[in-house]
Parts: C-alpha cells; sequence; structure tokens
C-alpha cells in the first residue's frame, strides 16, 4: 500500500471508529503525522485527498474539520464524473438508474401522503408542454428528485441525483424535445404520480422502469444514428 493510501485508511479508520466525529477538528498536521507513525508529506497528501471527495474541510487559518459526511455531500464527486462520460457511458448509467428509480417509486408508492401527492401534482401541473429545455430539466430534477426522498433512504436519493446530474439531463432532453417526447414524458410522470396516488407499489415501480427504459431507448438510436 501507498504511503499516501496508508494515511488516507488511518484517517478513514478514525472517522469510522467515531474518534473523529463530522464536523470536529483534526489535530495538527505535525501532531496527527507523529501519532499516526506517518510523514507530514504523506499525512498532506492524504488531506488533500479527503478533501476532494468531501470527508475533510480544510480552512485556511483555521485548521481542518471533518464535513458534515452526508450522503449528498459524499456523492457529489459521482455527479462530476458522470458528466464526463460519453454515450455509451451513459446508456450503462441509466441502465443503473432504472434499477434503482424503479425501486425508489415502489417505495415512494408505499409511503407518500395526500400531501406529497399534491405536491407532486402541482410540479406536473406546472409544467406546459411547450416549455423550454431549461424549464424541463429543473422539473425532472424536482418530480424525480421528490420521488426519490419519498423513500425515505438519504443514500438512495442522493445517489439517483449524482447518477443523474443536470448537466446529463440536459444532454438527454435536448434530444427528447428534437424527438417531440416532451408531452409523453409528462404523460409518463402523470401516470407514476397516479401510481404512488394509489399506493400501487407494483404498477408504480413497472412504469417507472418503463419511463427510463424509454430514454434508454432514445439513447441507443442516437449513438447508432
Amino acid at each position: 500500500m501507498a504511503v499516501t493510501d496508508e494515511a488516507i485508511e488511518k484517517i478513514k479508520d478514525m472517522i469510522v471508529r467515531g474518534e473523529l466525529t463530522p464536523g470536529s477538528r483534526l489535530p495538527p498536521e505535525k501532531d496527527l503525522a507523529e501519532r499516526l507513525g506517518l510523514s507530514r508529506n504523506s499525512m498532506r497528501e492524504a488531506v488533500k485527498a479527503l478533501e476532494v471527495i468531501r470527508v475533510l474541510d480544510v480552512r485556511r487559518g483555521d485548521g481542518t474539520y471533518v464535513t458534515s459526511l452526508e450522503p449528498k455531500l459524499l456523492l457529489e464527486a459521482v455527479s462530476f464524473v458522470v458528466d464526463l462520460h460519453d454515450d455509451d457511458s451513459l446508456l450503462e448509467i441509466f441502465a443503473v438508474r432504472r434499477v434503482l428509480e424503479s425501486h425508489a417509486t415502489g417505495l415512494a408508492a408505499q409511503r407518500a401522503d395526500d400531501d406529497d401527492v399534491a405536491r407532486l401534482d402541482a410540479e406536473i401541473s406546472g409544467v406546459a408542454t411547450d416549455t423550454d429545455i431549461e424549464s424541463l430539466v429543473e422539473h425532472d430534477v424536482r418530480f424525480h428528485g421528490a420521488i426519490a426522498r419519498l423513500a425515505g433512504n438519504d443514500y438512495l436519493a442522493s445517489l439517483l441525483e449524482s447518477l443523474t446530474s443536470q448537466t446529463v439531463r440536459a444532454r438527454v432532453w435536448r434530444g427528447l424535445t428534437q424527438a417531440g417526447a416532451v408531452e409523453r414524458t409528462l404523460d409518463e410522470h402523470r401516470a407514476i404520480l397516479d401510481a404512488i396516488a394509489d399506493h400501487d407499489i407494483e404498477l408504480a415501480t413497472a412504469i417507472a422502469q418503463v419511463h427510463i427504459s424509454g430514454i434508454e431507448r432514445w439513447l441507443r438510436q442516437a449513438r447508432d444514428a
């Protein structure tokens, strides 16, 4: 194991064991390096790496702190990586999304109350079929994000958000809009909502799978064109 990797593992172990908790300040670099039996250089590189993935927060002139470690924060790096991929990789990403989002939609159908349904209804009703790309992407983010949060699992919701970032959605929606699929997609959103409102877990799951599969088919056609 490389020395920097060893330093990362030791800091991670301190967090896992509860010795360092969210929001806590790390000991001074010199003290921590001596305590863990590492060089200051390897410790410095480990801190930089953990800062990039949002585990640590280096505050110049103040010290280094453990972040909140919230799922949304820790998964930001996934979103960045996803944005860099081409259409072939997007197909794989959407295949993963289809599995996770259909499961989340089923959980939402089980858990949603009348207020949740009303909020989703208002979200769909506020979008016109001739809406512009930016507004459509914002709607899609809000709609699917709200459903994922209804599933009651912060990691699942954050992972789904990371897999289909706003940049990825914009790329997909531009193509779908050109293909005249906006109205159909909004209809599918309505069908998902109706199944959630009826607490029909199997139907909500199935419609969500079909909804994402339709996007996958368009991506595959665009790639092969």
